[in-house]
């Protein structure tokens, strides 16, 4: 986790640097995409809490709309997610709709694919994470939703969902969204294309 903080404040200050106002991470990126049968340990997500806790805690996301990769346990199911931040509060999560299962991807093995639908529903925080946000918010919204902002509506899907026939991007774009992000990743893998 340690790397992975440093790795993504670089890439934070660059942006800022860069006058962005958004910011968008690889899937999977607080964990590394790589991390096959370790997403099904517990540590695994929690350590990606962690790591967003101190992102929070810090001046990171002042003024940046940051988008970061991570798995995340809702009622007892582990989804690959979008987490979106600013100015130290987390607002929304967005889990995946749909999982990438063919050819060197098992992401079913590890994730299950959002099933209520465009409903979004509370996520109660981890009790650190909740602490180091900037309004100690205890809860956020989960789901395929939308940030409407001061000047434009902005939404996320995942990797995958890009190439699937009905992309959620049709429908985010007919519902509002302005700006969509995508958030892509693979791993490194041997004879990846056999």
């Amino acid at each position: 986790p340690c790397k992975a903080l440093a790795r993504i404040r670089k890439s934070i200050a660059e942006a800022k640097k860069a006058g962005a106002t958004l910011r968008l991470g690889p899937e999977l990126e607080i964990p590394g995409y790589g991390c096959e049968d370790h997403f099904l340990e517990e540590d695994t997500t929690a350590h990606s809490w962690e790591v967003l806790a101190k992102l929070l805690a810090d001046d990171s996301t002042d003024g940046l709309l940051c988008d970061f990769g991570m798995p995340v346990m809702h009622q007892g199911v582990r989804y690959n997610c979008r987490v979106l931040c600013l100015n130290g509060d987390i607002l929304l999560i967005r889990p995946k709709l749909f999982l990438a299962n063919d050819g060197n991807y098992r992401e079913t093995r590890w994730f299950t694919r959002w099933h209520y639908g465009w409903v979004l529903q509370d996520f109660v925080l981890p009790t650190e994470v909740a602490a180091a946000t900037r309004s100690k918010q205890s809860t956020v919204k989960i789901g395929p939703g939308m940030l409407q902002l001061l000047d434009t509506v902005v939404a996320s899907e995942t990797c995958e969902e890009l190439f699937t026939p009905n992309s959620p991007h049709i429908t985010l774009a007919l519902n509002g969204a302005e700006i969509l992000t995508n958030g892509s990743g693979s791993h490194h893998n041997l004879r990846k294309l056999d």
